[in-house]
């Protein structure tokens, strides 16, 4: 995690400190440095997605069948101690790829392609329902989705991608990306601001996210009225 000290751009579009904000889309699409650009601008800390350790990762995409239900039980635990840190901590985050994108996407699009079998996926989506979709487990104020042309975030894995991302059939990705504008369609757990990555260029101004900020601001805004 790290800690930003600028918070001009949070105090001007009355973005609450201790705001919870989640960024999600599909692999390639620039989460990550999406992620750390909103962090500086808001002053908050950064919630990271856990892949250097994972001793699944590179496993899985040797062998989706043998390592698919292990990888996303891992991504399953990491997640849930993290989010559960991020409101403990007082919020005031950035985080780095949801909780619900493995149950919605990940786990399903293993079991739907033979690649986990019936009872790991219910045993997986029974330890979720459990640990997640209940009234006690805090969600965040908003989702941030990224989205772009499939053509746009392929052309970004080929450039920027992990070797082991590379080496990956382009089937994977493209079903990879329906199912994300599958799902983000049908997510109704926290509110969502869609953004289009052409919609600002980090390489050339991290201010860019600004034009984002009114949306963003009214989203919390509008989320935070209804719990009252």
């Amino acid at each position: 995690m790290s800690q930003y000290r600028n918070t001009e751009m949070r105090e001007k579009y009355g973005i609450p400190h201790n705001a919870i904000i989640t960024v999600g889309g599909t692999v390639g699409v620039g989460k990550s440095t999406f992620t750390k650009a909103l962090a500086d601008l808001l002053g908050f800390r950064i919630s990271v997605e856990k892949v250097d350790g994972n001793p699944y990762l590179s496993r899985f995409y040797q062998d989706f069948s043998r390592w698919g239900f292990h990888l996303q039980i891992f991504f399953l635990a990491e997640r849930f101690k993290e989010q559960k840190r991020m409101f403990d901590y007082g919020g005031g985050f950035v985080q780095d790829r949801s909780i619900y994108e493995d149950t919605g996407i990940f786990a399903r699009m293993l079991f739907e392609q033979g690649r986990m079998t019936p009872e790991d996926y219910e045993t997986y989506t029974q330890l979720f329902e459990a640990m997640v979709m209940t009234p006690y487990f805090p969600h965040p104020d908003v989702l941030i989705y990224l989205e772009g042309s499939f053509e746009e975030i392929l052309q970004r894995v080929r450039e920027r991608g992990r070797p082991m991302e590379q080496q990956t059939p382009i089937e994977y990705w493209q079903d990879l990306y329906e199912r994300y504008e599958h799902w983000i369609r049908n997510f109704s757990t926290c509110p969502v601001l869609r953004i289009n990555i052409n919609e600002y260029d980090l390489s050339e101004d991290i201010s860019s996210l600004e034009v984002i900020m009114d949306r963003l601001a009214e989203k919390i805004r509008l989320v935070r009225s209804s719990r009252l």
